[in-house]
């Protein structure tokens, strides 16, 4: 029932060398969920376990540097010999399957109902499987996204996906054990809050009574390390940094 975090990437807003996207292995409750399938990160992922074995994909929202790789999930599973024994369920906004059938000129993803099964998130959506529960948080961005609350053995974890500033971090992030927040700009644009600053993770973190702040997602403006550091002085607890390839327990 243990439930551990395996980094998979962290960029914004493209892959570096060594550094794919957004992307995370979440492990809890005889479970294997990918959170988040950012480019890069269905290579990282095959590090770790077999695609065909997961349990469940996880998207936050649309934007490439999120969901890009369910395409080469699709030539995976679909047509590279890790097709899964059942079709994987693929918790997302509206219109994730639309974009899929869209790359392959196909008017529906009907074609793909034999290795994956869309499933449309909304805010308070729960997901179990077997002792995993998976609960959505629509949080403030510039599109549909969401953020996630994922527990197992009594282990909490926070995702904060993209967001700005908004209480719906506090919530889902309440008395987390881990808390993985973005921490994309070194500051806000005027009139703009779709992303978080460091001191707006340490902030959030602090509100919500995490145990530990992990930074993730950290933009060009900023190095990972430097945001780390202002995100802690914000936060005033336990701050570490994502690194790829790094798994932990929660």
């Amino acid at each position: 029932m243990s439930l551990t975090l395996t980094v998979l990437g962290t960029a914004s807003p493209h892959p570096g060398p060594d550094r794919p996207c957004s992307g995370y292995l979440l492990r809890g409750g005889g479970a294997e969920v990918w959170v988040d399938a950012g480019p890069g990160t269905f290579a990282e992922l095959q590090r770790h376990t077999d695609p065909a074995r997961l349990t469940a994909v996880w998207i936050s929202h649309l934007h490439a540097d999120h969901c890009a790789d369910l395409l080469s999930a699709v030539y995976g599973l679909a047509y590279g010999g890790l097709t899964p024994a059942a079709p994987v369920p693929v918790y997302a906004p509206a219109g994730c399957a639309q974009r899929l059938a869209g790359f392959f000129g196909r008017p529906d993803a009907g074609f793909l109902d034999g290795i994956l099964d869309f499933r449309t998130l909304h805010d308070g959506h729960v997901a179990r499987h077997g002792g995993l529960a998976l609960t959505a948080h629509a949080v403030v961005h510039d599109v549909e996204s969401y953020g996630l609350r994922a527990e197992a053995g009594g282990r909490v974890l926070a995702y904060s996906g993209d967001s700005g500033p908004c209480p719906a971090l506090a919530e889902l992030a309440r008395g987390a054990d881990l808390f993985l927040c973005e921490a994309d700009i070194d500051t806000h644009r005027e009139g703009e809050q779709v992303h978080l600053t460091p001191e707006d993770a340490g902030a959030a973190a602090r509100r919500a009574g995490v145990r530990e702040l992990l930074v993730t997602h950290v933009g060009p403006t900023l190095t990972p390390e430097a945001a780390t550091a202002r995100a802690a002085s914000a936060f005033g607890g336990p701050t570490a940094t994502a690194r790829p390839g790094a798994t932990r327990s929660v």
